[in-house]
């Protein structure tokens, strides 16, 4: 089969895979139909590298089953699915404990194992859910990045009412403010360096954008509220990850979804906030809970399945998977340019 194998910072290849070969009575291959650029995938191809080199990469996809293993009864093929990429024991403390994001050997497809950047992919049929009739691949696409900022939401207090500061507008940041709604925010305040961003936040429900260039975080959110319930961090960024201590009022909460690459230095007034406000500061990562995958992968399919909410405006470019290793460049060049793109395996329609 044909996949885009990693080698090597900014080696990236299309070229030819071994195809995946039913192994164990659990297992079942999809024919990936769609699959996304994740932000991490630009990350590591452009500072990080591989894992392993030579891996086949990705993890954002939709697709048709087409085999299962002796041991599968709730799949068959034909079946239209999305994967959750995230792959775990099933068996330690943390999974037994029903926290399967905490896993002490949790792995994703394209780190280790092969991923989805390749015709066909082979996963775990615990880590398969099906798609709502309807549902588009593209729509399937973007529910993993959705489940992103799920998970995040479920780790805090959220309810209807709340009043949400998101920082950063990228494809996360916009993820969750559409789902900061979904779950009843009231109001949701969106901020970023980038008036394009934030022009693009209002489609996705903010409703009211800040530019943070040259501003203080905690003085600013304050001309319009007393600090908000809720402030989500998506840029991943050191900057921007010291100074969201500032939006939350006394008692508030600052989860962290963004993965900032660098070192987080927090000016005192600002570590200062989680003491003297006595914040609530949570740290979220992967996109699963129990029983597995987790009411993240269902409510997504569910809500993103049945246009409860509208997330195909963040697409932006759809190309054939053959044309990934220069998209990357691409969108390394003019970031800005580009929100989500999906490559096809298939001929792109």
């Amino acid at each position: 089969m044909k996949a885009l194998r990693f080698y090597d910072k900014r080696d990236l290849r299309y070229e030819d895979a071994p195809d995946p070969v039913i192994e164990k009575p659990d297992e079942v291959i999809v024919k990936v139909k769609a699959v996304g650029i994740c932000g991490s995938d630009l990350a590591r191809y452009k500072n990080l590298g591989p894992y392993v080199p030579g891996n086949v990469w990705g993890h954002e996809f939709a697709g048709e089953v087409v085999e299962v293993g002796s041991g599968v009864t709730d799949i068959k093929p034909g079946d239209r699915v999305v994967g959750c990429p995230n792959l775990v024991c099933h068996d330690c403390e943390y999974c037994n404990g029903g926290h399967p994001a905490r896993c002490e050997s949790l792995n994703t497809i394209g780190a280790y194992a092969p991923g989805a950047f390749a015709e066909y992919i082979k996963m775990p049929a615990i880590n398969l859910v099906h798609m709502v009739e309807g549902m588009t691949y593209e729509e399937g696409a973007l529910v993993e990045p959705a489940t992103v900022a799920i998970h995040g939401l479920y780790r805090t207090g959220i309810k209807m009412g709340y009043t949400v500061a998101v920082v950063g507008c990228g494809n996360i940041g916009l993820m969750s403010i559409a789902w900061a709604k979904a779950f009843g925010a009231k109001t949701v305040y969106a901020l970023d360096i980038d008036d394009g961003q934030l022009e693009t936040a209002k489609k996705f429900g903010a409703d009211v954008v800040i530019n943070t260039t040259n501003i203080d975080f905690h003085d600013e959110i304050r001309k319009y509220c007393n600090g908000v319930d809720l402030a989500i961090e998506s840029a991943g960024n050191p900057f921007t990850a010291a100074r969201v201590l500032g939006l939350p009022h006394k008692g508030g909460e600052v989860v962290y979804m963004g993965i900032p690459y660098n070192d987080v230095p927090v000016p005192r007034f600002y570590f200062e906030r989680i003491m003297r406000n006595e914040l609530n500061v949570i740290g979220s990562w992967c996109t699963i809970s129990a029983p597995y995958p987790g009411k993240e992968w269902s409510n997504a399919v569910d809500y993103i399945g049945n246009h409860k909410v509208n997330l195909t405006d963040m697409i932006s470019h759809q190309v054939n998977l053959s044309q990934g290793p220069e998209m990357f460049e691409k969108i390394i060049a003019n970031p800005k340019e580009y929100g989500k793109v999906l490559l096809y395996p298939e001929e792109c329609k």
